[in-house]
């Protein structure tokens, strides 16, 4: 039997056991689920820099915002207001669309 100790989304369970099997879970108490939400991020972040094709890096880039998301929530605020703050931030100083590389500052 596999062991993952690992959040998973919320159907999963569901999926695993549509397929004839079994598997065991508890819910995590809040301090549990934040650093579970902070290691998948990393893992989906790792994952995005594995893909190899434009779709599979799609695919985490959306895993990953729904980890972002679930942050959010953690962090005290819902969508809306992260994306407020995205959008607060964007205009005070710009994205990223213009592709500016920063090489360096002549502090003189």
């Amino acid at each position: 039997m596999p062991t993952y100790n690992k959040l998973v989304r919320d159907r999963i369970p569901h999926l695993i056991m549509s397929q004839g099997k079994e598997c065991r879970t508890r819910i995590l108490d809040p301090e549990e689920y934040k650093q579970a939400l902070r290691t998948k991020l990393r893992e989906e972040a790792e994952e995005y820099f594995e893909a190899n094709k434009d779709q599979e890096a799609l695919e985490e880039l959306a895993d990953m915002l729904e980890v972002i998301r679930a942050l959010a929530e953690v962090h005290g605020a819902n969508v809306p207001e992260l994306d407020k703050l995205w959008a607060d931030k964007a205009e005070a100083r710009g994205g990223f669309q213009e592709r500016v590389f920063l090489i360096d500052v002549d502090e003189a």
